[in-house]
């Protein structure tokens, strides 16, 4: 049989590469301009291999009951790891995918093409201008996975964002975003205080050692109109190969401190990284 080779492809943001694993035999590393975007597994695709996709992961799973179809829509498309999760774990959703990288989207699809049948549909689109076009309810869940190299842009990361996400998802629906930051967490928390102006629950979840200070680190944060199961989260999340610590109610009010929204003239990209964070090789 032929081994696969890697590919190297320059993108509208950077260059992509797609380096197979050497230890399983159809699953492929993402990176652009060095920083790892993705892993997937074309033969097990609800195996999740990084830390903060599990956590996702976690919360897909206790949103409603086992296997039930959802409406998912993703901002940011990577190589579309979370959507095929969906697709395999509840089959019958329909998902959008958007990603603004046209030249990333359209090398995934083609090396890495998704499933016949999947219910996945990809727009190349800036992710906030799709968020703000898209019907009013038509969502279950918003999964916000977007970087511009290794930082959240500064449009996705306002109040006007999350009103817009809250337009988008249907009564019980989940907000469910990715991002970075280490002590002494201004970023993580002004996240924290903008979602909370806009929905009536929010919960945090991330490693213990970021939370402590000790490195920079992904949290995810998931928000709704409704309260999430937590204990669920929390067990899951504790045995979890990487486990994690679930935050919410008055621990995260008192985390996130006297934090305040951001507003749109106010919002500013996540922090840089510090070098060899999350870059490889």
């Amino acid at each position: 049989m032929t081994e696969p080779i890697p590919v190297s492809r320059a993108v509208d943001h950077g260059t992509a590469k797609l380096m197979p694993d050497v230890d399983r035999e159809r699953a492929w590393l993402l990176t652009v301009d060095g920083a790892p975007q993705s892993y997937v597994d074309l033969d097990a695709p609800a195996h999740l291999e990084f830390e903060y996709t599990r956590r996702i992961g976690h919360v897909l799973d206790t949103v409603a009951e086992e296997g039930r179809p959802l409406d998912v829509l993703h901002l940011g498309g990577g190589a579309f790891t979370l959507p095929r999760y969906v697709a395999a774990t509840r089959p019958g959703s329909r998902q959008d995918v958007v990603e603004a990288d046209r030249g990333l989207l359209e090398l995934v699809a083609e090396c890495l093409p998704l499933p016949a049948g999947s219910g996945i549909t990809l727009h190349a689109a800036d992710a906030r201008a799709w968020l703000e076009s898209a019907p009013a309810d038509s969502a279950d869940v918003l999964v916000a996975d977007v970087f511009g190299g290794s930082r959240v842009p500064a449009h996705l990361t306002s109040l006007g964002c999350a009103r817009a996400a809250e337009r988008v998802l249907r009564p019980g629906g989940v907000h469910v975003v990715n991002l970075a930051d280490a002590a002494p967490f201004a970023f993580l928390r002004s996240q924290l205080a903008t979602l909370a102006e806009v929905f009536e629950e929010t919960v945090l979840i991330a490693e213990p050692a970021v939370l402590r200070g000790r490195r920079f680190g992904n949290a995810v944060l998931a928000a709704a109109h409704r309260p999430l199961d937590t204990a669920a989260l929390a067990r899951r999340t504790a045995s979890d190969t990487f486990p994690a610590r679930v935050e919410h109610g008055d621990a995260l009010r008192k985390f996130a401190g006297a934090a305040r929204p951001v507003r749109d003239e106010d919002a500013v990209a996540s922090p840089e990284p510090p070098g060899g964070a999350f870059g490889i090789g």
